[in-house]
């Protein structure tokens, strides 16, 4: 037996509740973990409380990122004993997830755990700061240099713009953060932003085109915030988009785009390729200190996992929530 976040929905409503389950529930997989370590995600919160359309069938244990050690497995890529990470790939949405003290998985979801970080900080990263790294890999690989101008973060005080200020500061950036909070501009400097601006400057509709402002942008937000971040990007720029947070419309003009040669990368962090994956992990050891990771992170435990969901979703939470599943099996 064991404990779970479990959705269902009877008669056209949605139930979730933390339950006791037989391990004979667990769907298909070639690899079986014992689960250390979720996080609490934006998506995850709308999946818990049904305010957004995430979980594709049912009954469905919710949590887009895991950490743990294999239990069992028929895969020659692990065995008992692998601590093992994943991000993506539809758990918590098509595939029982990571809000649960066990997993059964594909084997080619996973990666090893990264030897720089230990499973508590993995999970404090988790699919917000992998995310956010890809980003920043996307950005330099469009040559978008320190040297270049002010880089701008959306959604600041949210995990993936919490990593990506740390990120690109740590590189060299000069960051600005936008955010609807600045009360908390404090948070937002220590993690290494230059200034910090107040989102109505990019939330409300805007011109096509605007003043240079942005050698690039990281962008978790969308709609006209991101309409605006285009539109605000010097010659030759990058903006990386990533989410939703406002809103799925963009309404924008190609004006930046043939224009100015501004470039609009999309980053998807579901699908991404094994080799992706361990490449963005890899840099994140490289350059994430663990003071940082205490900064971003709130850890509850799985029982406090529904009304935390209802917090995250009314913006009462900055950074990144792990939930502690059970004792971690390592250090």
């Amino acid at each position: 037996m064991f404990k779970a976040i479990l959705i269902d929905k009877q008669d056209g409503q949605q139930q979730v509740g933390l339950e006791t389950l037989d391990e004979s529930r667990l769907p298909e997989g070639d690899v079986t973990v014992r689960v250390d370590y979720s996080t609490l995600n934006y998506k995850d919160a709308l999946a818990i409380t049904g305010k957004g359309p995430v979980v594709r069938t049912f009954p469905m244990v919710p949590g887009i990122d895991l950490v743990g050690t294999v239990e069992s497995s028929t895969s020659d890529a692990y065995a008992p004993g692998d601590a093992v990470l994943l991000n993506g790939w539809g758990v918590g949405e098509a595939h029982w997830g990571g809000l649960a003290e066990k997993a059964r998985l594909d084997s080619r979801w996973l990666i090893p755990l990264p030897s720089a970080f230990t499973p508590a900080q993995a999970m404090a990263i988790g699919t917000a700061g992998y995310t956010a790294m890809l980003s920043v890999m996307a950005l330099e690989q469009q040559g978008v240099t320190p040297d270049q101008g002010e880089v701008l973060v959306t959604g600041a005080n949210g995990g993936v713009g919490s990593y990506a200020i740390a990120l690109l500061a740590r590189l060299g950036y000069r960051v600005v953060a936008s955010t609807g909070r600045l009360e908390e501009a404090d948070y937002l400097e220590g993690l290494g932003a230059e200034r910090v601006i107040d989102r109505a400057e990019l939330s409300e509709p805007g011109r096509p085109l605007a003043k240079e402002r942005w050698a690039g942008v990281v962008d978790s937000v969308g709609s006209h915030t991101l309409a605006n971040a285009l539109a605000g990007t010097r010659y030759g720029g990058t903006v990386t988009a990533c989410g939703l947070a406002q809103g799925m419309d963009l309404p924008a003009s190609v004006a930046p785009f043939i224009l100015r040669g501004v470039t609009l990368a999309g980053i998807d962090s579901v699908m991404r390729p094994y080799a992706d994956r361990v490449a963005a992990w890899r840099r994140l050891g490289e350059l994430l200190v663990p003071e940082k990771l205490d900064a971003i992170t709130r850890t509850i435990a799985l029982e406090e996992t529904i009304e935390t969901a209802n917090e995250l979703l009314a913006g009462r939470i900055r950074g990144r929530v792990v939930v502690a599943i059970q004792a971690p099996s390592r250090p």
